[in-house]
């Protein structure tokens, strides 16, 4: 076992991936819809940017895998009748949301938003324009699935206004995919990705899954062989959360086949390996780019944000998100959708903005979400300048936390100063470890705790 490996495994626990602090699994049903519009009345600044995200939760056939909250079906119509929802919904917002306002940036996510035809591609972004203001230098982004995916699906993409895309790939060993149900040749991804290349999309990342059933070192290897290949501008190389007892269509993997916690840990070790020895930037949190992507740059600067739309450059903005499940995000405040489809369509067929739950932050609860953040962006933290922005004795507020620092110090995770704390390049794979020794909800006590995915 190699040193990493070692430490791999001892670090291998439950925890948040803190695309929010707090964490989704705090809000609550108190959190209603008069409390949302208010918020929306409350916090309009023209000067204050808009992230804008779309669920589309169809997909054609069911991965095993997935986590995402999505519906599968070959019945089309459904999805035009959610696209007149998603409409009657955004304009709904639209009349809350001060009219200067401009979207800078733009995601659809899903489910498998190139499950929607070009010409309701078309359409649903002709309806985004029609309800809000977007930049003209947009960061416009869409998550794809190289099944069912046309030429068609990618120009209409590009001449509504995108320029990044997402593809997912997952692994490209033929036996791995038979048992996760997506079967996706090689050549299959390899003809997308040069359609989306010749198409002029700014940016490409592929996402990437470890832990899948029977994967092994040497058939992933494999796959990092043909993606290195194609060179992609990201990669997000996600591990595999079985959670059954969460998601029921994952009992549909066998977990005697699932790679063992040694093959697991190994499997992280050669991505680490691959892709530094490529050139590319471990950013943090399974993210990596080229040394000249702009999250890389950003996260120089410490400029970089990371919300749930992941790592991003588009730092002060809020967040509406359409669609069911969907979180929205104030700087006081997140707001879910309704998860299930037809409760969704209900509660905005009928006029209401479709509210489940939400969290107004306390004043700790931003202090520690700003810590957490710059933990994971800008991978250091100087503690002085932390107490004069919060106005807080920094030991004193967080005496607990720092108290956990050392032995992290002492395995290479960190460098420790009178001054602040370092993340190593080593740290960088071990984020959600040490943003674990600030957060206040972990430190509660009782038998309500969520239950989350190791995080290795």
């Amino acid at each position: 076992m190699t040193a990493l490996t070692e430490l791999l495994e001892k670090y291998s626990r439950p925890g948040p991936r803190y695309t929010s602090y707090p964490t989704a699994p705090y809000f609550h049903t108190g959190f209603t819809e008069a409390d949302w519009i208010d918020e929306l009345r409350a916090s309009q600044d023209a000067t204050r940017g808009l992230s804008l995200y779309v669920h589309i939760p169809f997909c054609d056939t069911l991965c095993y895998y997935c986590g995402c909250n999505m519906v599968v079906t070959g019945d089309y119509d459904k999805a035009e009748r959610y696209l007149a929802v998603l409409e009657q919904e955004m304009s709904r917002v639209s009349e809350l949301t001060h009219q200067q306002r401009r979207v800078e940036q733009l995601h659809w996510g899903g489910g498998t938003p190139t499950y929607l035809k070009p010409a309701d591609i078309r359409s649903l972004m002709q309806t985004i324009r029609s309800h809000f203001q977007l930049s003209p230098d947009a960061e416009m982004g869409c998550e794809t699935d190289p099944r069912e995916l046309t030429r068609e699906h990618l120009v209409a993409l590009r001449e509504s206004g995108f320029n990044r895309l997402s593809i997912g790939v997952q692994d490209l060993d033929e036996r791995v995919q038979k048992a996760v149900n997506r079967v996706q040749p090689a050549s299959m991804i390899g003809e997308v990705y040069g359609w989306a290349r010749e198409l002029g999309f700014a940016s490409i990342n592929m996402d990437l899954i470890v832990g899948l059933p029977h994967q092994s070192v040497a058939s992933f290897s494999r796959t990092l062989d043909q993606v290195l290949a194609w060179a992609p501008d990201r990669f997000a190389v996600f591990a595999y959360a079985h959670v059954p007892w969460m998601k029921k269509h994952q009992k549909l993997i066998r977990e005697e086949d699932l790679p063992d916690f040694a093959t697991r840990l190994d499997l992280q070790q050669l991505i680490h390996d691959r892709l530094g020895a490529a050139g590319y930037v471990n950013i943090g949190m399974d993210h990596f780019a080229k040394p000249g992507d702009e999250l890389v740059q950003a996260q120089r600067a410490k400029t970089l944000w990371r919300n749930f739309q992941g790592y991003t450059t588009h730092k002060d903005c809020d967040i509406y998100a359409f669609g069911a499940s969907s979180i929205s995000q104030t700087r006081d405040v997140y707001m879910q959708n309704e998860k299930n489809l037809k409760r969704y369509q209900d509660r905005v067929g009928s006029g209401h903005l479709p509210v489940e739950r939400g969290l107004r932050l306390t004043r700790e609860d931003q202090i520690r979400r700003d810590l957490i953040t710059r933990i994971m962006c800008d991978l250091e933290l100087d503690y002085a300048e932390f107490s004069n922005t919060w106005d807080i004795d920094f030991r004193t507020h967080f005496g607990d936390g720092l108290a956990e620092l050392p032995p992290l110090a002492a395995d290479g995770l960190i460098t420790l100063s009178d001054q602040g704390l370092k993340v190593t390049d080593l740290g960088r794979l071990f984020l959600r470890n040490i943003a674990m020794c600030f957060d206040g909800y972990l430190r509660q006590a009782g038998e309500s705790q969520p239950r989350y995915s190791r995080t290795a």
